[in-house]
C-alpha cells in the first residue's frame, strides 16, 4: 500500500513566529500518526528557521512509525544525523535565501561528497534517500552513489499552469520512476502535492511513499490535523 509521510515543518514555523512553545510539534506528530501517517518528516535546516536540534531528538524518542530527516549534505548535519540515527534521511539541496527547497539535488555534480555521506549513514543502518529532479541522469547517479531510495521532486508537475504542461511533467515523473524501480531503488516523491493534484502521482507504478507537508498543515487550519491527514491518506488509495 502507498505510504504517506507527513512533513510537520510548518508546525514549527508557526511556533517560531512567536518564539514560544505553541503549537506543540510533538503533539502534531502524534496526531498525524494516529490519523494514519506512515512516517513523520522534518527538515533540520542549517539556518534552523523552523525545526530545532532538540526537536529531532525528541521526535526520535516519540515517533512510533518512522522519522525521516531531510538534510543538506553538510558535515554538521551529517554529524547530527549519525548521532540521531533516524529511520531514514533524505538529502536535499539547501540555500539560505529560499522559502522552501527549490529543485532537486545535483547528484551528478557532487558524486564524491554525496557518496561519502551515503556510506557513513548507511554504515549506521540509516536508509538514505536522495531528493532529485525527475531526470534520468540524476536517477542513474543516485544508484551509482549507493543510495537506497530516490524522492522525485514533483514541483514542476505541481506548478504546471496548463493540463498539457502537467501531462508533460507527469510523463517525466513516470520515466524516471520506471528507471528507479529497474535500478532497484525505492521510489518516493514529494513537493507541492496537494488534495487536487496528488492522485496521478500516487498512481505511478512502483511508487512507495509520498511526502507531503504544506497542503496538509494548511488544510488542518480549517478541518483539524487528524482530518487533514485522513483525507490525504484516503486519496492515496488508488491501487
Amino acid at each position: 500500500m502507498l505510504q504517506l509521510g507527513v512533513n510537520i515543518d510548518h508546525i514549527a514555523t508557526l511556533r517560531q513566529a512567536r518564539g514560544g512553545s505553541e503549537p506543540d510539534l510533538l503533539s502534531g506528530a502524534v496526531i498525524a500518526e494516529k490519523a494514519g501517517a506512515d512516517g513523520i518528516t522534518v527538515h533540520l535546516r542549517e539556518d534552523r528557521r523552523h525545526i530545532q536540534d532538540v526537536d529531532v531528538f525528541e521526535l526520535r524518542k516519540r515517533v512510533k512509525t518512522k522519522l525521516n530527516l531531510e538534510m543538506a549534505v553538510s558535515e554538521e548535519i551529517v554529524g547530527i544525523a549519525l548521532k540521531l540515527k533516524p529511520h531514514n534521511v533524505c538529502m536535499v539541496p539547501e540555500k539560505r535565501q529560499e522559502l522552501t527547497t527549490e529543485g532537486g539535488l545535483d547528484v551528478c555534480a557532487r558524486k564524491k561528497k554525496i557518496s561519502e555521506a551515503v556510506k557513513r549513514l548507511r554504515k549506521k543502518k540509516i536508509i538514505v534517500s536522495l531528493f532529485i529532479d525527475p531526470e534520468l541522469k540524476q536517477v542513474k547517479a543516485a544508484g551509482e552513489v549507493g543510495a537506497d531510495c530516490v524522492e522525485l521532486h514533483t514541483g514542476a508537475y505541481a506548478n504546471a499552469g496548463t493540463q498539457r504542461l502537467k501531462g508533460k511533467e507527469l510523463a517525466r515523473l513516470r520515466k524516471s520512476a520506471e528507471l528507479a524501480v529497474n535500478l532497484g531503488l525505492v521510489l518516493n516523491a514529494g513537493h507541492g502535492l496537494d488534495y487536487k493534484n496528488v492522485t496521478p502521482v500516487a498512481g505511478i507504478c512502483g511508487m512507495n511513499e509520498l511526502n507531503i507537508g504544506h497542503s496538509i498543515i494548511s488544510r488542518a487550519i480549517t478541518v483539524g490535523l487528524e482530518n487533514a491527514v485522513k483525507e490525504m491518506k484516503n486519496l492515496l488509495k488508488v491501487r
